[in-house]
């Protein structure tokens, strides 16, 4: 399996531990990071060339992999502050 790319670790490198305390301590972080990587993936699928996707879903799907990420990092600077 190919790596695939925007994966919340990359997207905030410096957020490990926070991300860590997210993930076994808040279970709507857990489901948001469940989220983001659904879409991620079907991104990434798309962007490869291995699912098709007409341009608006594709960019529907980069607005909603955005504003989780927006949530996200509310979340991992209430967690870091």
């Amino acid at each position: 399996m190919s790596h695939t790319p925007h994966d919340l670790h990359a997207e905030f490198p410096d957020a490990a531990d926070a991300l860590h305390a997210l993930k076994i301590g808040n279970e709507h972080f857990g489901k948001l990071a469940a989220q983001y990587h659904d879409v991620n993936r079907e991104i990434h699928r798309i962007d490869s060339g291995i699912e098709p996707a007409s341009d608006d879903r594709t960019e529907a799907l980069k607005k909603e992999r955005l504003s989780i990420l927006d949530q996200v990092a509310v979340m991992v600077k209430d967690v870091s502050a």
